[in-house]
């Protein structure tokens, strides 16, 4: 065979390849980004009005004169309330543990980022077991000031301060690497000219983190116009949980629920782009700021006013208690048995691990006078079919949505690298659903493939059954799209194109180059990325609340139910102390992909190296004297033997 057929015969291959590609990509991105999307947007204009008439306004009269209108102010309202106070906290705390010369700022830093090992459910019924009704904070309020309403502690007003700092982990990670990267010669030049701390820190460090606390802001005002797990549990009618309830009703119980739900969802996701499209004009501008070309690292700032100075650490360790009092309660109330959780005391006689392992008998009074026994009514996270269930769901399902994402995105960066025009149709295809809020993707989802008309999906019903399990893959993979572009991508700059030339110039093939040579740089990168995927999906609640199904029963959803169900007929007498353990053990997990990620992972070659230096050197501090009694035995052995010879 020439050399020309064969050249035209693997031209042939890789075109062939590509055009199946390309049609696969295309079958993937109409089927489940694009059409069940289009079809929740066009519900809205296809709804009947009482004599079977299509009417498309319908809806859209009943939203401005209805109450519906009510639920987005109340999203907007919070949206802004949080841009406010979250902006407040998050760069106060930042500036305290990285600006400021603040007694005890790693230890406050702890404190400060301890919203990044538990979130969602978890984070808000722990505000709860402190500020509830029956709360401990509360019950101490009300026993020092009985005219005080013991239901402070819901609607707008939690919703706000739950949301505030819980809100601060995006600070504490890129305002504060933002700050940390900070030319300290512009502070020092500003300081010699006479500025004192505070004109220093208003007249040069804001300014430069402008782009950054930007960014953040846009994010925190999407973040409470789509609220979900706060709202929901603290009585607050806001927009998504309203979806998921309209999602769930039926015509027979209210007026086209679906289509509310629809046109709710609209809002949302016209808000999004909105927003989003402020905020990449905004970047396109570049307003950055030029510094020197040999920096030097940010030094902290004393306060030398001393009114200042202890308003600025009681102020940073106040912020310490709020954040670190929830963490602390729910770790000693873990293993606390029922009856002091129930009546919110800490029994310091009886520790107990029923919370997490084993199962107990437990007897109550009926009203017939007598005692009825419920076997195992007691049990601990680890022995109790519901949350064990729930556990093993989000566990495999958000394992396998995190390594799809992650595969899709690296294949598709391989893509973009190489082919400059349509990988750029490639790379804005992905990032499609960073356009729409993850409520408005699961809520079409669920509209779309509850039905078995959908001929390319072979007419499965997604939604029904154990398919609904294959729904919620695909929706958690498609949410994740867009940050694990962001994140792998910015790991294909670190390739060297000469590395992967000198490898086609060994007579290496595209796939042993990609597999030997460009995927080893990338690993840690991915890695990461899977695992910050798997973090945020293990706990999530928004998606799994939209897909509710007996068989799709997630770990957030089990956690939420046991508050519901507590001593109901003598069952789960324990959900409060189980839902403490449950929290414990998320914050365990997360804390563990967290120090793999930003800990192990994040340091390079030098300080690895560096580490394993100190760990030798404090094993020899340890061990020193019996390494030189040896190491002495051993040069008295070798001269007796020289003597010898």
């Amino acid at each position: 065979m020439s050399s020309n057929s064969l050249t035209k015969k693997q031209f042939d291959t890789k075109n062939l390849l590509h055009i199946l590609g390309g049609l696969f990509f295309a079958y993937l991105f109409f089927g489940f980004m694009l059409l069940p999307c289009l079809n929740t947007l066009t519900s809205i204009f296809n709804v009947k009005n009482a004599d079977g008439t299509r009417d498309p306004f319908a809806v859209i009269r009943f939203f401005l004169a209805g109450n519906m209108g009510s639920f987005v102010w109340n999203s907007l309202k919070l949206a802004i309330c949080l841009v406010i106070t979250v902006n407040v906290v998050g760069i106060s705390i930042v500036l305290l543990t990285e600006y400021f010369d603040i007694k005890g700022a790693r230890f406050l830093r702890m404190g400060y980022m301890t919203t990044l090992i538990y979130s969602g459910v978890a984070l808000v019924t722990g505000y709860m077991f402190l500020y509830d009704n029956d709360g401990i904070i509360t019950t101490l309020l009300v026993n020092a000031f009985p005219d005080m309403n013991p239901n402070w502690f819901s609607g707008f007003n939690a919703v706000l301060f739950t949301m505030t700092f819980a809100c601060t982990s995006n600070h504490m990670l890129f305002l504060r690497n933002a700050l940390r990267g900070i030319d300290y010669n512009t502070v020092e030049a500003a300081r010699n000219l006479g500025a004192n701390p505070f004109k220093v820190l208003w007249k040069v460090v804001l300014p430069t983190l402008l782009p950054t606390l930007f960014s953040l802001t846009i994010m925190t005002f999407i973040t409470g116009l789509c609220a979900m797990s706060a709202p929901t549990l603290l009585g607050y009618d806001s927009i998504n949980p309203e979806i998921v309830r309209l999602a769930g009703s039926s015509s027979a119980d209210e007026s086209f629920p679906q289509a509310r739900a629809a046109l709710l969802s609209i809002i949302l996701a016209t808000f999004t782009i909105v927003l989003l499209t402020i905020l990449s004009s905004y970047e396109r501008k570049g307003h950055y700021l030029s510094v020197s070309k040999t920096k030097a690292k940010l030094q902290k700032q004393k306060i030398n006013n001393p009114v200042a100075n202890v308003f600025a650490h009681i102020y940073a360790y106040v912020l310490f208690i709020i954040y670190m009092t929830p963490v602390v309660m729910i770790i000693i109330f873990s293993f606390q048995t029922y009856s002091a959780i129930r009546l919110k005391t800490i029994d310091f006689k009886n520790w107990t691990f029923i919370n997490y392992f084993g199962q107990q008998d437990y007897s109550y009074l009926t009203s017939r006078g007598t005692y009825k026994v419920r076997e195992g009514s007691i049990s601990g996270v680890f022995a109790n079919d519901a949350t064990l269930g729930g556990i093993k769901i989000s566990f495999i399902l958000s394992a396998i949505a995190a390594v799809f994402a992650a595969v899709i995105v690296v294949v598709a960066c391989s893509y973009i690298f190489k082919h400059r025009k349509t990988g750029a149709v490639l790379e804005y295809s992905l990032l499609f659903p960073w356009l729409l809020p993850t409520i408005l993707i699961c809520y079409s989802y669920r509209v779309y493939f509850n039905s078995s008309e959908v001929w390319y999906v072979a007419g499965n019903n997604l939604y029904y059954g154990p398919n609904v399990r294959l729904l919620i893959i695909i929706a958690y993979t498609v949410t994740k799209l867009p940050f694990s572009l962001r994140m792998i991508k910015a790991a294909f700059y670190a390739i060297d194109e000469e590395l992967e030339d000198a490898a086609k110039n060994l007579g290496a093939s595209p796939i042993f180059t990609f597999f030997k040579v460009k995927l080893p740089i990338i690993l840690p990168s991915v890695l990461a990325v899977i695992a910050l995927n798997f973090n945020a999906l293990f706990t999530e609640y928004d998606m799994s609340a939209t897909f509710a199904s007996s068989y799709g029963t997630s770990y957030a959803m089990v956690i939420q139910a046991m508050c519901l169900e507590e001593g109901l007929y003598g069952y789960n007498v324990n959900a409060s102390g189980r839902r403490c353990a449950s929290t414990v053990f998320i914050m365990i997990v997360s804390g563990i992909v967290l120090y793999l990620v930003y800990g192990v992972g994040a340091r390079d070659l030098s300080e690895r190296l560096e580490n394993r230096k100190k760990w030798r050197n404090r094993i020899n501090r340890l061990f020193g004297k019996k390494e030189a009694a040896s190491l002495e035995t051993s040069v008295k052995k070798d001269a007796q033997k020289a003597e010898k010879k």
